[in-house]
């Protein structure tokens, strides 16, 4: 799925979900807006969503937990563990939803993300790479409507940053 802005590709043999985006802002700023729970607040989740962020510890090894609230007040646990922090170039870390104390979800499968923070003439491209560990667990995200939330995410984003 591509908009006038986002490109969004999967490749089912690589179990991946490709997505890139070239903002108009400096790298360091766009990774702090990836980084940072007092930017995360702002646009991270699809449109009507809101992030709140309960522990953070941007280190290897360090958790990200935080929770995603939908309009009809649904709510989505998840857990990120960091694995390779280079600012502001890139970030690893293991994606799995949790429950409020996070504790991993029985039977949820674990993603690996890697996001790479490219600087050229004062925009970033940012590209987001995210394996699955199976052919079948990107076909449920795929249906589940991941093209539209991340599309939709990232708007937020680029409206962020111009405000910031």
């Amino acid at each position: 799925m591509t908009n006038a802005k986002t490109n969004v590709a999967t490749d089912a043999g690589a179990r991946t979900i490709t997505v890139s985006r070239t903002f108009a802002a400096p790298r360091e700023r766009v990774f702090r807006a990836f980084t940072e729970p007092e930017h995360l607040a702002h646009w991270w989740g699809p449109d009507g969503w809101q992030v709140e962020t309960l522990a953070h510890e941007l280190v290897p090894g360090g958790v990200w937990h935080f929770v995603l609230r939908g309009p009809d007040g649904t709510e989505s646990w998840s857990k990120a563990t960091y694995q390779e922090i280079t600012p502001p170039a890139r970030l690893v870390y293991s994606d799995v939803f949790s429950d409020r104390e996070g504790n991993t979800v029985e039977g949820m499968p674990v993603m690996v993300v890697t996001i790479d923070f490219v600087e050229r003439d004062g925009k970033t491209t940012v590209t987001d790479t995210t394996q699955f560990p199976s052919e079948e667990v990107l076909q449920q995200v795929v249906e589940m409507g991941v093209a539209e939330g991340i599309t939709q995410t990232w708007e937020r984003l680029a409206v962020y940053l111009g405000r910031e």
